[in-house]
């Protein structure tokens, strides 16, 4: 592209404010998406889509490989508000009875977290989309059924 180091910071000041700019832009993008797919009608659509798409991002061989808000230390606080959006999308499915009433969906949600954190780790270790969507698969398996239909 024929940047300079001189003609970054020109344009952004600095390492750091370059970095925050484009930490900033990939958060909000994510969050687009997280939204979008918490969006849909059940709970288990809604999770099995994020990690549907978190698997196909962190492997989609036009882009590095894994994810750097789930990886930077730096952006702790990002990983919190996802967690957050996942938490709240999990507590809608209690009140929707697609998940157990019991459903502890603090845990869950740091889980999932844990889950796309490890996903993006795999990636960037070689894993493939089919070892992702592996991950996806079991991480699914483990959200509590309803314990009863919405009709009862």
């Amino acid at each position: 592209m024929g940047l300079t180091p001189p003609s970054l910071y020109a344009a952004f000041g600095n390492k750091q404010r370059l970095f925050e700019e484009a930490s900033t832009l990939y958060f909000e993008r994510t969050c687009e998406a997280v939204d979008s797919a918490a969006a849909l009608p059940s709970t288990r659509e809604a999770i099995a889509r994020i990690l549907d798409d978190t698997a196909h991002a962190h492997t989609n061989p036009e882009t590095p490989a894994g994810c750097l808000m789930l990886t930077d230390p730096r952006l702790d606080a990002q990983r919190e508000v996802l967690r957050q959006r996942l938490k709240d999308r999990l507590d809608q499915g209690v009140r929707d009875h697609d998940l157990a009433a019991e459903a502890n969906t603090d845990h869950l949600a740091s889980f999932l977290v844990a889950v796309l954190r490890g996903m993006s780790g795999c990636a960037r270790d070689g894993g493939t989309r089919e070892d992702l969507l592996a991950i996806a698969g079991t991480a699914m398996a483990t959200l509590p059924a309803p314990t009863h239909d919405r009709g009862n």
